[in-house]
């Protein structure tokens, strides 16, 4: 899986929950045999049929983060191999200066750069899905995307929604698209406000639980017990973190990292402005 480190402009990003679809990955299955493989090998490997979940739902099984999260990594890298294959019988190297990915992306990410293998990620992911379903149970909870309204905006609308119950600001994606992750009380709180001072769009995410929120603390501690002990790779490709924006140097860096980002939010717009910073101008968006 692994691949050259390039000096081009050419950053590789990686998607996470809320991307998947019923289908997602069908057409790519049917088309290449190298996907075909990553779906099988997943199947094999879970000891279920994930591949059917991906391609025939239904949507309530996908969207159960138990399931999304390791049929978004399959599908991101079906799409990865079955992408690096093909430039390979056209005699071309395409190998990108930085990796990132969001939220869960990330450990796609890490496997693109080396630093853990598909099957141990897919091991992991399915482990950290179960982890934040408990979670989620004891503390439910969801995620709400909001469009048109700038942070300073958003924080003051989760200021005063945070009366009926626990939210925070998730994930700043864009300077004019963030997501706040919380209790349903106060993102539907949250939702009125934020429509009532002109957001241009209020989408609550199909996602089961309250992620990169402290109603994920439990989650975020067990997963940290299990990143812990895991063996991993120096990155042959810099990967860019989630929480800080920074390129992630040592193996305790990506453990922390992997831990901390259930809980904490995704600096999404931080990441990119990092990799425009060092280089990168192009970025080719990899999975469902």
């Amino acid at each position: 899986m692994s691949a050259p480190y390039g000096d081009g402009p050419l950053a590789f990003v990686f998607p996470g929950q809320g991307s998947q679809y019923v289908g997602m990955g069908k057409a790519l299955y049917d088309a290449s045999e190298t996907a075909r493989r990553v779906f099988r090998r997943a199947d094999e490997i879970l000891g279920f049929g994930l591949t059917r979940i991906c391609f025939e739902g239904p949507e309530q099984e996908l969207n159960d983060t138990i399931n999304a999260q390791p049929a978004i990594l399959t599908v991101s890298i079906a799409c990865l191999t079955a992408m690096r294959e093909r430039w390979h019988t056209m005699g071309q190297v395409v190998a990108p200066r930085y990796v990132a990915g969001h939220s869960l992306g990330e450990f796609t990410a890490l496997v693109a750069a080396d630093v853990i293998d598909f099957d141990t990620a897919l091991v992991l992911v399915r482990e950290r899905g179960r982890l934040m379903k408990e979670n989620g149970t004891e503390r439910p909870g969801g995620m709400l995307a909001v469009l048109g309204l700038d942070r300073d905006a958003l924080e003051a609308v989760v200021t005063e929604a945070s009366v009926m119950g626990v939210i925070t600001l998730a994930n700043a994606n864009s300077p004019g698209q963030m997501v706040l992750s919380g209790e349903a009380a106060a993102l539907e709180r949250a939702a009125e406000l934020a429509r009532a001072r002109g957001a241009a769009k209020v989408v609550r995410l199909p996602i089961s639980i309250a992620s990169h929120s402290p109603l994920m603390a439990r989650a975020a501690a067990q997963f940290g017990e299990i990143v812990a002990k895991l063996p991993l790779r120096q990155p042959r490709i810099p990967v860019v973190a989630n929480i800080t924006g920074q390129i992630l140097t040592s193996a305790d860096d990506i453990r922390k990292e992997l831990a901390d980002h259930i809980l904490k939010p995704v600096q999404w717009t931080s990441s990119v402005v990092e990799m425009v910073a060092r280089g990168s101008a192009e970025f080719l968006e990899i999975g469902p």
